[in-house]
């Protein structure tokens, strides 16, 4: 688990970008802002839809206080373009099909789901500075809600 002060792990993943666009996507290249980096587990999910479009609806906000918005699932691209363009979604998705950069932030493992405990993506969101360190970090978060407590922490 990675915690306040470590250096955010790097990536390189593809993605579609806030245009639809499918490009190639760096932790170097979205440094320079404050990136919000934040793990979910399925594309078209009611708890994942509803964390995306908080994202969607909340984007002016965040974009105007410096911040930038970027989303990793292990969904295909285009399962990505699909529910970009069905949800009308304003920020870049990314895929994680091996899940190997969801376990390097700690946001794939063991989890309780119904009960029973099961291997997956935990639903996390990392506070990236414009160096690469890690200035927060949310683990477990609840999709309901989450983007609210999140801009009420950060003074938004």
């Amino acid at each position: 688990m990675l915690k306040e002060g470590d250096k955010a792990p790097d990536f390189c993943l593809k993605g579609i970008d806030e245009k639809g666009e499918e490009r190639e996507f760096r932790l170097k290249d979205l440094l320079g802002r404050k990136l919000i980096l934040y793990f979910y587990p399925k594309d078209n999910t009611p708890g994942c839809t509803t964390e995306a479009c908080d994202f969607r609806d909340s984007l002016n906000d965040l974009v105007n206080k410096g911040y930038r918005v970027v989303g990793v699932s292990p969904d295909s691209l285009s399962s990505h373009k699909r529910f970009r363009e069905k949800y009308n979604l304003n920020f870049p998705l990314l895929s994680d099909p091996d899940k190997k950069v969801a376990e390097a932030y700690g946001a794939y493992g063991e989890k309780k789901m119904y009960g029973r405990v099961t291997k997956g993506i935990i639903r996390s969101t990392f506070l990236i500075d414009e160096e690469g360190r890690i200035v927060r970090v949310w683990y477990n978060v609840k999709a309901k809600g989450h983007v609210e407590n999140l801009k009420r922490e950060l003074g938004i």
